[in-house]
């Protein structure tokens, strides 16, 4: 059983992954949505959140001395999100629906 400040910690670390993901990205069902018109930008903001997550989690880790738990909660929810934007955006091209945005209107 790990101690309460290593699960705190382990918190804070996933939140911070998913907090600065969700500031760089829309959400994986309007990614979905409009895949047909955005799938290159989206993907490309998703990884550019990964990274601008990463030196945060390394912070919580050594640092501030998190440890173990800081990386794991941080390398879950990247996976987490990662894989939630990959699989959106596979579906929404896959699917060929209409998107909630229209482009070239005035």
């Amino acid at each position: 059983m790990i101690g309460h400040d290593a699960a705190v910690t382990f918190m804070v670390s996933a939140g911070l992954v998913f907090e600065i993901i969700a500031a760089a990205c829309s959400s994986p069902q309007t990614a979905e949505l409009n895949a047909a018109a955005r799938s290159a930008t989206l993907m490309k903001w998703v990884k550019i959140g990964l990274l601008m997550s990463a030196p945060f989690v390394l912070i919580a880790a050594w640092w501030l001395g998190g440890g173990a738990p800081a990386l794991f909660g941080g390398a879950l929810a990247g996976l987490m999100m990662g894989v939630a934007y990959v699989y959106a955006n596979r579906s929404g091209l896959a699917s060929g629906g209409p998107a909630t945005e229209q482009y070239g209107r005035a």
